[in-house]
């Protein structure tokens, strides 16, 4: 079938397996919570660039198109993992 053959079509199914990957092993009580967290981060930020990537067609986009919205991801994730380790915690 052509449609496996489409990078589309892998790009959906490493999608899959990185939500897999996110709520079935980094959920259970495998690493600490702050690998964890870590991880769920950082597997975030690749689902995102995936998307925008080959979703969104950025990957044909002009170079200074392409370069904001990456760097639109690393400014999130490190917005978010910052807040998330530099909060103490509760309790």
């Amino acid at each position: 079938m052509a449609v496996l053959r489409e990078r589309v079509t892998k790009v959906w199914l490493v999608l899959i397996a990185l939500t897999v990957v996110t709520t079935w092993v980094l959920s259970n009580d495998v690493f600490s919570p702050a690998a964890a967290v870590a991880g769920i981060f950082l597997i975030a930020a690749l689902k995102v660039r995936y998307v925008m990537l080959d979703f969104m067609e950025l990957r044909c986009a002009p170079q200074s198109v392409r370069a904001v919205f990456e760097g639109w991801i690393v400014v999130v994730i490190a917005l978010i993992g910052g807040f998330w380790f530099l909060t103490p915690p509760v309790g």
